[in-house]
């Protein structure tokens, strides 16, 4: 790697000034309100750049170009709609009901509505979930580490056990750094920190586009030219893999596929709705603003901002497969044995393309992405478990500053079990090196989140409907069924013994990710209407 020295330079300033960020802000968390919410003092478009950079991940800056790579074309795109529409839902109806609350924790608005019971389990799921999500999202920067090393030593590249020894070691490091940072500097560090590190991928992707535009004869009209397969380039995907003729095949082949447009609208409209609405990790981001009005300002631009930056990622994957399928025949690709690795060909293309300096400003900016990612994830687990459980099991003291160090005690903690998922995925990525990383990400939500978003629906868009008793049969039974719809039992059993738990009903589908959140959705809400709410209870419905 030519200009390594310079390269290293630029990550140590990078981190320098970061952690000189959180140092800074340290000194102006007075309380748990400073602490978790920031006072709600963000400006708007600080608070958008902080949505931004959760969105804008490094699964997502690795991830997505690997979907463009893999399937050569938009279809991935078309989430896009459900996105926007859930975005004018959150900050029409959600956001306002928990600033009408006041809420530090989103689930005390459940509490409320319901009573202590419907929160505890609401927190309980949101806690599992997250620290799967954001474990397993810690896994994927390791992969540029890998990337440095297999080529910084080309005749001597990792195995994948040697690739999970190596990212292991990594993601605890991160980790530990994360835990000492988000401790010290609370959530306002983290936003003020994902705004240093939006620009910089901005500038890396912009990058990315233009050079591989340069360097393709002919640029964009020049890579058409080998995009010329059945489904390169397509926006628009309506039936599925495997269309068919009857009207219930059909619906049943549409939701077996990951990318169609009936995907894109109503499958993403309740991904969304879940992790926008009812995820403390997002939530919390957006409740550090002054105001409703300006948190769903900076709500509703995010979405539409991410419109062009999803176009650019996945043109960047799409460029990549012509790249390095048509001009540059290297012998050095990261490959899995079904091709090339798609998870690591944009970090490969990063580390070997890039010029030195600009390379480790990226490379700077994805570790710290992923440390500002993960910082907020500790600090919303962490505020969560203290708001929902610690404070009212154990005695604590009223000072603020002692609470403040009990979320500070809890965000380690935490560290420490985002660093076992961290390597749990590491150890699966290792047995299973073809695996997607959006897949991984995303389907961790799929499971749980819908029984979430189906509670809060019934709390905020009702006003009799819902019991304590009702809503935790309701979030089971949500649970259970989406487990079911995606075969998941089967793969689990499958993955530990080889043979097959059960046989499913062939009429029924086996459901891809973008339709968990939904079906757990519907499967929650019709359960928890068939209970009424008491009266002492409807009164503080949204």
């Amino acid at each position: 790697m030519a200009h390594l020295g310079l390269d290293l330079f630029i990550i140590g300033i990078y981190f320098a000034i970061i952690i000189g960020i959180g140092v800074h802000f340290s000194r102006l968390n007075r309380d748990v309100s400073d602490f978790a919410l920031g006072g709600r003092s963000i400006p708007w478009w600080a608070v958008l750049a902080s949505i931004l950079a959760s969105e804008i991940s490094a699964g997502t800056f690795f991830g997505t170009p690997g979907e463009g790579f893999r399937l050569r074309n938009y279809t991935y795109a078309q989430l896009m709609m459900g996105y926007l529409l859930a975005r004018v839902v959150v900050s029409a109806v959600f956001i306002p009901a928990y600033y009408k609350y006041n809420v530090v924790s989103i689930y005390e608005f459940l509490e409320l509505r319901f009573g202590p019971r419907t929160r505890r389990m609401a927190s309980v799921i949101f806690l599992l979930t997250r620290s799967l999500a954001s474990g397993s999202r810690l896994w994927v920067p390791t992969l540029l580490l890998v990337v440095i090393w297999n080529h910084m030593n080309p005749g001597n590249p990792l195995g994948n056990w040697q690739q999970f020894w190596f990212t292991g070691g990594a993601l605890v490091l991160i980790t530990i750094l994360t835990a000492a940072y988000t401790a010290v500097g609370g959530i306002k560090a983290v936003i003020w920190t994902d705004v240093l590190q939006i620009a910089v991928l901005f500038g890396a992707l912009g990058f990315s586009v233009w050079y591989l535009l340069g360097h393709i004869p002919g640029g964009w009209e020049g890579a058409k030219t080998h995009l010329t397969g059945p489904h390169d380039l397509k926006l628009w995907e309506w039936q599925g893999d495997a269309p068919a003729d009857t009207p219930w095949g059909k619906i049943k082949s549409v939701l077996e596929s990951e990318f169609t447009v009936w995907a894109g609208f109503f499958g993403s409209l309740f991904v969304t709705l879940a992790t926008h609405g009812t995820d403390q990790d997002m939530v919390q981001r957006m409740l550090t603003a002054k105001n409703k009005r300006q948190s769903a300002v900076a709500t509703i631009l995010s979405g539409l901002a991410d419109i062009p930056v999803t176009f650019a990622v996945l043109t960047i994957g799409i460029l990549l497969s012509v790249y390095y399928g048509h001009v540059v025949h290297d012998p050095n690709l990261p490959m899995t044995p079904n091709g090339p690795d798609n998870t690591r060909i944009f970090p490969y293309f990063v580390v070997d393309v890039m010029p030195g300096g600009l390379r480790g400003l990226v490379i700077a900016g994805v570790l710290a992405t992923t440390m500002g990612s993960l910082g907020t994830a500790m600090n919303s687990l962490a505020t969560s478990y203290s708001r929902d459980f610690h404070f009212r099991w154990f005695k604590t003291p009223d000072d603020d500053q002692a609470r403040v160090r009990i979320i500070k005690l809890s965000t380690v903690a935490f560290a420490l079990v985002l660093i076992f998922v961290g390597l749990a995925t590491a150890f699966v990525k290792a047995h299973n090196p073809s695996l997607s990383i959006i897949g991984i990400i995303l389907g961790s939500f799929g499971y749980t989140y819908g029984s979430l978003l189906g509670i809060f629906v019934v709390g905020l868009f009702t006003k009799t409907r819902g019991t304590e008793v009702g809503n935790l049969i309701a979030m089971v039974a949500g649970i259970i069924g989406v487990a079911y719809l995606s075969n998941l039992p089967n793969d689990l059993w499958k993955m530990i013994s080889g043979s097959v738990l059960y046989t499913n009903f062939s009429w029924l589908p086996v459901i891809e990710f973008p339709w968990r959140i939904m079906a757990g959705t519907l499967i929650t809400v019709a359960v928890a209407v068939c209970f009424k709410t008491p009266v002492s209870r409807g009164k503080n419905a949204a």
